[in-house]
């Protein structure tokens, strides 16, 4: 193919199952975000400052693009902005160390409380989110924002205490179901609000959804239908989205072919080219392992690479969350092996 993408369409017509010229290289933010101590050190925009500052955080944003070579844009820096909103305590970490929910708001399902629609989308801290986007989508017209959200079943378990949660899925189901229905639509009204400002793809990481946790009955009834229905509500305006289910999805593969996502990302466990086939061809991303990302050689890092984009992988990511100490040049590795070609 002789055409050359901007890295903006080049990702938009991969989501959209069109031909590019090479694969996108991404690192979508949330919970798979690259904001490394590398990259903060070397520009002075720090963590966890920039959670909290609009300024700061369109600055680091901007620069992780620039630095890592990942072609995104990827806000927010963690997990926790929609559990915030909801009510429940956060740790907002250090330099090194990503936010953390230190309280759920609530200890079960018969608890919580029902804030109305719009309590994520018009929390204090989205209002930095919409800046920041806004911002770096004006100014990087060909690079694509993705807007990240934690998903449902993990935004569930970020308000109601996780253990007593995951029990109640299957002696309150109701009730689970109601809390479900709740965080679901506060997802919505916020995804709608970080693409009606900028962003162009949206990425939903569901952590807590996996099979090892949820297996395929649970995963069924609660993690695919509050999914399908956040990903409809946001393709109809015409926003591609992807997501992102951790560990090992062997037990989930027949749910994993009814989401309706415009790409599946997965773990460094999973074999991605098996995958794609035994999915029917969908898009898959991935699957690059955070633990050699961090651990191991630049030179490994780019035969992984290679070896993915050699499989047919359409969009080539790291695996998982990386952490923060990942080394700079690990990173530059994998972006400049995908950018280079076999």
């Amino acid at each position: 193919m002789s055409d050359v993408f901007s890295p903006k369409e080049r990702l938009i017509r991969t989501l959209a199952g069109e031909k590019v010229e090479r694969p996108p290289v991404i690192c979508p933010g949330g919970m798979m975000n690259a904001a490394l101590v590398d990259v903060m050190t070397q520009t002075g925009h720090l963590l966890p400052a920039a959670h909290k500052d609009a300024a700061l955080m369109s600055a680091l944003s901007a620069d992780v693009a620039q630095l890592t070579g990942f072609e995104n844009i990827g806000i927010p820096f963690c997990m926790t902005v929609e559990a915030e909103a909801l009510g429940s305590e956060i740790n907002f970490g250090t330099l090194e160390c990503e936010p953390k929910i230190e309280r759920e708001v609530f200890p079960d399902v018969l608890a919580v409380d029902y804030l109305p629609i719009g309590a994520v989308a018009n929390a204090p801290r989205t209002g930095v989110l919409i800046d920041a986007i806004q911002t770096v989508s004006k100014q990087y017209e060909d690079i694509p924002v993705i807007g990240s959200l934690t998903g449902p079943v993990s935004t569930a378990a970020s308000i109601v205490d996780p253990m007593t949660f995951l029990k109640q899925l299957r002696k309150n189901r109701d009730d689970a179901h109601r809390v479900m229905a709740y965080v679901t639509e506060q997802l919505i009204d916020y995804a709608k609000i970080l693409a009606d400002n900028g962003a162009a793809v949206i990425s939903i990481a569901d952590p807590t959804a996996t099979g090892e946790i949820l297996g395929p009955k649970l995963f069924t009834e609660f993690a695919l239908p509050y999914l399908n229905h956040l990903i409809e509500e946001i393709h109809a305006i015409h926003v591609p989205v992807i997501v992102h289910i951790c560990g090992d999805v062997n037990m989930i593969k027949p749910q994993l072919a009814q989401l309706k996502s415009n790409a599946i990302s997965v773990d460094a466990m999973v074999n991605l080219q098996k995958l794609k086939q035994e999915l029917g061809g969908v898009t898959v991303m991935g699957n690059v392992s955070t633990y050699q990302l961090e651990f191991g050689e630049a030179d490994a890092v780019s035969k992984s690479a290679e070896r993915l984009m050699s499989r047919g992988i359409d969009i080539i990511a790291p695996a998982c969350g990386l952490s923060t100490s990942t080394p700079l040049a690990n990173i530059e590795a994998l972006t400049g092996t995908v950018k280079e070609g076999i």
